[in-house]
C-alpha cells in the first residue's frame, strides 16, 4: 500500500511538474548521508520528475567537485544535515561562498548542532539559538511531539503556491538580521518558541538568557529563510530536514487533509533553483520623440523616449515570454545624481514592453539611463547606458526669446529715441544773425 501512494504521489507531480526546467541549468549536487537518502526520497523522485540530474555524494567524500579549475561542476548543491564541524575543504563555509559567486545556487538543510552550515547562516546574516534548541509548540493540542508543529503557511507570498495547506516542521528556528537581501518565506508560529523539551516553568526566560539576541519566541522568528545575491544566485536555508522527509509529505494535518510539505519542498526548490520569479531584459531602446533611430548624444531639453522590453522564465516550457506585470518600474537619468527619476509602465498593447518619454535636463554632461529594480524574491533587473546631452550649436538656438522682450523693447527705444534727437537737433530752425546797436548797416 506504501508503494501504491508512493507511485501515484510520484504520477501527480510529473504532471503538475510537466518537465519544468531551470534557468541556468538542471545538474544538482546532492551531498547526504548514503543511508539517510530513503528518508527524502519523495523529494528527490519529485526533482527528477521536474528535469534534474542528481548526483550523489557523502559529506566526507571529494569528489566529484564542486569547482573544477574555477568553473562550477554543477548548478546547484544541496546539503543535508553537515553535521561536522570540519568539513571538506570544498564544503567549507568560505567555499560555498565562493561557489555563490559563480552563480551556484545552494539548498542548505540546518542541523540543531553547531556545524559548518550554522557559520555559514551567519554569514547571511542568519541568528541561530544555542545548539540542539528546537523550536517547540503545545498549540494547537495534538498527539503529535511537542517539537513536530503544524505552520500555516502564507496566502500572499510570491514564492509558494496560494491555498497551499500547512506544513509540518521539525527543527531549529532562527532570528533575521537586518540585512535588504534576506527572503523570509516560512516565520515560526505566534505561540512557539526555542527551548529544551521538558524544561523548567521559565523555558522562555531560559532561552532569551542563552540567546543573548533577545526572546527566541513569536512569529519574528524564521523557519525557512532564502537569500538572492547581487549576482542573483540564490541560497536557502531550512530549520530542519524534516520538512522534506517522505513521512510528513504523506502525514496529514487533520483528519482528511493532507499537509502542504510536498507542494511546500517544491515550491522552495522551484525557487532556488531559479525556475520561478526569473526575469530578464532583453533590450533596451531610446530615441528622439517622433524618430526611431537611436543617438549618441542629445540636446538639451529633447523629448527623449526610453523603452525596454522585459520577458519571464516559464519552466513548463524552458522558453523566455514577454512579461508585462511590473507597475512599479522605475528610470533614472542620472549624472553622479539622478536628475530625472520617472515611472516606466508596460506599453498596452505590446508584450514586456515599458516606455516612458521626457525631457531632457537644462544640464549638458555625460548622463545614464539606468534601471535598478530590486524586489525580494524577484531577479534583480538591471540596465546601464551611456549618453551625452550637449546644449544646442551656434545656429540652434531661436532668433527671438519671449523673455528677452523687455531687453527687445529697451534697445528698440533708445534707438529710436537717439535717432529722433539727432534728426531734430540736425534739422533744427536757422535764425539770422543778431546786430550789435553801433554796427551800421550798408
Amino acid at each position: 500500500m506504501h508503494i501504491l501512494r508512493k507511485i501515484a504521489w510520484l504520477a501527480i507531480s510529473v504532471l503538475a511538474s510537466v518537465q519544468a526546467r531551470s534557468s541556468i541549468g538542471d545538474n544538482v549536487l546532492v551531498v547526504v548521508e548514503p543511508n539517510q537518502q530513503k528518508e527524502y526520497s519523495l523529494f528527490f523522485e519529485n526533482l527528477r520528475a521536474q528535469g534534474f540530474d542528481l548526483t550523489f555524494r557523502a559529506p566526507k567524500a571529494t569528489k566529484p567537485l564542486l569547482l573544477a579549475y574555477d568553473v562550477p561542476s554543477f548548478s546547484h548543491v544541496i546539503l543535508f544535515n553537515l553535521e561536522a564541524k570540519n568539513t571538506v575543504k570544498d564544503l567549507a563555509p568560505q567555499a560555498l561562498i565562493d561557489i555563490l559567486g559563480h552563480g551556484v545556487n545552494i539548498l542548505a538543510v540546518l542541523p540543531q548542532k553547531q556545524s559548518a552550515l550554522s557559520t555559514l547562516a551567519s554569514e547571511f546574516s542568519l541568528i541561530l539559538p544555542p545548539p540542539n534548541t528546537p523550536l517547540i509548540s503545545y498549540f494547537p493540542t495534538r498527539d503529535e511531539p511537542p517539537t513536530l508543529i503544524p505552520v500555516t503557511v502564507s496566502n500572499n507570498h510570491d514564492i509558494l503556491t496560494t491555498g497551499m495547506n500547512p506544513v509540518w516542521f521539525s527543527g531549529t528556528p532562527h532570528a533575521l538580521g537586518n540585512n535588504p537581501l534576506l527572503v523570509p518565506i516560512l516565520h515560526a508560529p505566534p505561540q512557539s518558541f526555542a527551548g529544551e523539551i521538558g524544561g523548567s516553568a521559565d523555558v522562555l526566560v531560559d532561552a532569551a538568557e542563552k540567546g543573548g539576541e533577545g526572546l527566541w519566541a513569536g512569529s519574528q522568528l524564521g523557519l525557512v529563510t532564502g537569500f538572492q545575491a547581487l549576482n542573483n544566485a540564490r541560497i536557502t536555508f531550512i530549520g530542519g530536514a524534516e520538512l522534506l522527509s517522505n513521512r510528513v509529505a504523506e502525514k496529514e494535518i487533520s483528519p482528511g487533509v493532507k499537509s502542504g510539505n510536498a507542494q511546500f519542498a517544491k515550491d522552495i526548490a522551484a525557487w532556488t533553483f531559479q525556475e520561478s520569479l526569473v526575469f530578464r531584459i532583453d533590450k533596451v531602446e531610446h530615441h528622439r520623440l517622433n524618430a526611431t533611430e537611436p543617438r549618441d548624444q542629445y540636446t538639451t531639453n529633447d523629448q527623449i523616449v526610453f523603452e525596454a522590453h522585459i520577458s519571464k522564465f516559464e519552466p513548463r516550457t524552458s522558453e523566455w515570454t514577454a512579461y508585462s506585470g511590473f507597475q512599479d518600474l522605475q528610470l533614472e537619468f542620472t549624472m553622479l545624481d539622478p536628475h530625472i527619476r520617472t515611472a516606466l509602465l508596460p506599453v498596452l498593447g505590446s508584450p514586456g514592453k515599458y516606455s516612458v518619454t521626457f525631457r531632457a535636463p537644462d544640464r549638458h554632461g555625460v548622463f545614464k539611463f539606468v534601471i535598478n529594480y530590486k524586489r525580494r524574491g524577484f531577479t534583480y533587473l538591471q540596465s546601464s547606458t551611456t549618453v551625452a546631452v550637449v546644449p544646442p550649436r551656434h545656429d540652434g538656438y531661436p532668433r527671438f526669446l519671449s523673455a528677452a522682450w523687455p531687453y527687445y523693447i529697451g534697445a528698440m527705444s533708445t534707438s529710436i529715441g537717439f535717432l529722433l534727437f539727432s534728426a531734430l537737433w540736425l534739422a533744427g530752425d536757422i535764425r539770422p544773425e543778431k546786430r550789435s546797436k553801433g554796427q551800421k548797416t550798408e
